[in-house]
């Protein structure tokens, strides 16, 4: 097939198939970021429970 095309005709395309997942366990990654943020949130609301509690506690 030469370089020139003939109006209103497309070019020969293949085909590409993303690979399927292996499975579940194929993404550790992505359950250790989900369990990193978790831990994350977790810690934040201990320490906003720790400030309260420190103002309300705190000697005037």
């Amino acid at each position: 097939m030469s370089g020139r095309l003939r109006p209103g005709r497309l070019p020969y395309m293949t085909t590409h198939h993303a690979p399927e997942p292996v499975t579940a366990d194929g993404r550790p990654v992505e359950r250790a970021v989900t369990v990193g943020l978790g831990l994350a949130v977790l810690t934040g609301l201990g320490w906003i429970v720790g400030m309260i509690y420190t103002l309300v506690e705190w000697p005037w």
